[in-house]
């Protein structure tokens, strides 16, 4: 028997905006995190992705900010540090609170916090999915290569669509972030958008 694939529409059935590690004071700064490397013009790009998160809210999306964290004692690191990155996000240090003003965050919105990588990895983001019977998600913030890329790939193999705009996320490095782009890409045809291009089918989920 033939196995027919299709290209899907950008948008199917209920979407979420899912907001990886974006924090305070990450819009007018080139790093919010300054252990770990990060690609020029990253204030642009979460300039942009402000703007979506805040189109998407008024188009009646929910809205999902997952937070990487972890204790003082690093006892939840694994092998995080086993890279070229240092500690980071570290509870109670500077610079991790969630992105209120930077998104306009409101009361509706839900924060998720993560220990690894993955926004799916041992959270209750699945639940949030499952109880707004969400099947597509648009992510956007850091890290393209790492936090991004991961969760793309959880989200892939529990069958959500995924959309990227590649504007509104950023890498360690441009190089980096070009390969995840492709990566994702190449797991979902389509998955890579841009700022305007969701704009568009934002506005269209919205008048549905």
């Amino acid at each position: 028997m033939e196995i027919k694939r299709s290209r899907k529409p950008v948008i199917v059935g209920n979407t979420a905006m899912v907001v990886i590690d974006m924090f305070e004071g990450c819009i007018g700064e080139e790093s919010c995190n300054s252990s770990i490397p990060i690609m020029p013009g990253s204030t642009e790009r979460m300039e942009k992705a402000s703007a979506l998160v805040k189109k998407a809210r008024e188009a009646g999306m929910p809205v999902i900010v997952v937070q990487e964290r972890h204790r003082k004692t690093g006892t939840d690191f694994g092998r995080e540090l086993d890279g070229v990155e240092g500690a980071h996000c570290l509870e109670g240090s500077d610079g991790i609170n969630p992105p209120f003003n930077e998104i306009g965050m409101t009361d509706k919105d839900y924060i998720v916090v993560k220990r690894r990588y993955s926004a799916f990895f041992k959270t209750d983001i699945e639940l949030l999915l499952r109880a707004h019977k969400i099947e597509t998600l648009i992510l956007v913030g850091s890290n393209t290569d790492v936090c991004i890329h991961y969760t793309f790939v959880d989200a892939h193999q529990n069958d959500y669509y995924c959309r990227v705009p590649e504007d509104c996320v950023y890498g360690g490095s441009k190089e980096a972030h070009d390969a995840s782009i492709k990566a994702m890409e190449y797991m979902q045809e389509g998955a890579i958008q841009t700022y305007e291009s969701m704009l568009k089918y934002v506005e269209e989920y919205k008048n549905r």
